[in-house]
Formats: C-alpha cells, structure tokens, sequence
C-alpha cells in the first residue's frame, strides 16, 4: 500500500522511531522555509526545537520530550500543529499519528477517496475482467463495467450506500451474489477489522460499524467475534441471475499514493466461468 505503515510495529519500539522522524523531518525543514531569518551563528541544518516548538504554539520542553521519545500524550489537535510546522504530506502525517498512537483522521483534503483518472483506465483495460477499487473499510471508489454487470444489480443499489459490506449483509439472501455467504463474510468481516486497528475511534469508522450493526445482527456477531485475518487471493464463487454461478480467483494489488486502497480483479477459474463471463459482458 501507499505511505508508511506501523502496524507490526510493537509499542516499545514506536517512541524511538518516532523520535527518529521528527528529527529527520526538522531537520528537512528551513528556516526560510518557516520564514525564520537564518542567522549567523547556526548549525542546526533546520529549525531548532524550540522554533518548532513556538511555530506550533506547544511548549518547548513538552515537544522536546515528544521528540526524545519520551512517554506522553499528544492530541489530534497538537501532532496537526506539529505536522503543519514540519509540512508533511498525507502520508507522513499518518504516520506521525500511528506513532503517536493516536487515532488517525485523514484530512478532508487530503484526496485519498477520489481515483484518479489513470487508475480508473487500469480498470477499464481489464475489462472484461471484473475491477474495483476498494478502501480499507470496502467502499467502492470506482468499478468497470464488468464489475457492474456482474455484482451491481437494482437489488443491490437499493440502500444508496456504495459499499460492499453493507450490500452483502442488508440485501435479502436470495438476492445476494456471494454463493457461499457462510464462508466469505466472516472473512471479509475479519479482513474489516484488521484494518479497523488503525482507526480505532475514528468517526467515521465508528460509525460505519455501529450502523452496519445495528441493520444486520448477522455482521454484529461476526464483528464480535474479533477474528483477524489479512486479505489475499482467494477462489470465490458468485451468482448472477443470468449466466448462473461463476467461480473466479481475486486478486488485490495495492496503489501508491493511496494508503488501505487497493484495486481488486476478478478472472475466470475455470473453463464454464470463462464462458459465462464472455455471455455477461457481450464477448
């Protein structure tokens, strides 16, 4: 996936390199940069502590232990005015947040939910290949159009809400295009909650699990259950009212720039799925 990631990183060893970025990152900074007059007498390749320190209105020895590593607690609103001191990118800033142990919250600006127009040509050169673009709590961000013929039917646009979970859980059972439900949406629940670690406390995380259980007791119990798992390849079978069941292999491939994102395919398992596919799409 895009930007830095710390999950496998253990708590003990999270303060040093926390430590160790913020230094880097002053370091990177200029006093021009800062609009700092640079002085005479200076050996500090960037900023000093201290000015980084009144730049983002905290107390001097409060962000000089906070870049020794030191134990303490740090607020959304304080590692944003560190951030902004240090100008960090998306991705640094949630870094900075998942060394902090803070709960990340991405910037409204940031641009992480909108695709590009180069990714959505990946999925329309797949074609007739199924593709999709996911985030790390299943929204769909783009589609093609074997996508669409295959899993975005009238019975699964009903709730208006673009995600895959909620479709899969609120739509009648009949209707739902996973054939084997029994074993897929505990492990698309479990893959959920593996990312969820990283944004425990997040509104809109929280949300989406408290309203998603509340309109299926299925997905709340299998939420409780706390199982982890990471995604992967995997042969699944899907139903379609027209060319019957289709048993395909997919495929995540992450994409730079855009962190829990991933672009997942779909491609034919079998001979008779192959054809069925071809029947769907026109070929």
């Amino acid at each position: 996936m895009g930007g830095v990631t710390t999950m496998a990183v253990p708590t003990q060893r999270r303060r040093p390199e926390l430590a160790s970025f913020l230094r880097g990152r002053r370091a990177r900074v200029t006093p021009q940069d800062a609009g700092i007059p640079p002085g005479l007498r200076r050996r500090t390749p960037g900023l000093r502590r201290e000015e980084v320190a009144q730049l983002s209105g905290v107390g001097v020895t409060w962000y000089t232990w906070l870049e020794q590593g030191r134990p303490i607690n740090a607020s959304p609103q304080v590692l944003d005015a560190v951030a902004r001191t240090l100008r960090l990118d998306a991705p640094e800033r949630e870094h900075l947040y998942h060394l902090a142990e803070v709960a990340y919250a991405p910037d409204p600006g940031d641009g992480a939910q909108s695709v590009s127009p180069e990714i959505q040509g990946v999925l329309d050169a797949l074609h007739p290949h199924p593709a999709v673009v996911y985030n790390g709590r299943y929204d769909i961000l783009a589609t093609n159009e074997a996508y669409r013929r295959l899993f975005m039917g009238p019975d699964h646009e009903l709730s208006g809400i673009r995600n895959v979970l909620w479709t899969l859980f609120t739509v009648p059972e009949s209707s739902c295009p996973v054939a084997h439900r029994e074993q897929e949406l505990p492990l698309m629940v479990a893959q959920l909650r593996g990312t969820y670690g990283r944004h425990v406390g997040e509104p809109a995380w929280e949300s989406f699990v408290r309203r998603l259980s509340e309109a299926s007791p299925e997905f709340a119990a299998l939420w409780a259950s706390g199982d982890v798992v990471p995604p992967g390849a995997r042969v699944k079978t899907f139903r379609h009212a027209s060319v019957g069941k289709l048993r395909m292999t997919s495929v995540s491939l992450s994409i730079n720039g855009m962190p829990e994102c991933r672009i997942v395919t779909y491609t034919p398992n079998d001979e008779e799925s192959r054809r069925g596919m071809d029947a769907l799409c026109g070929s």
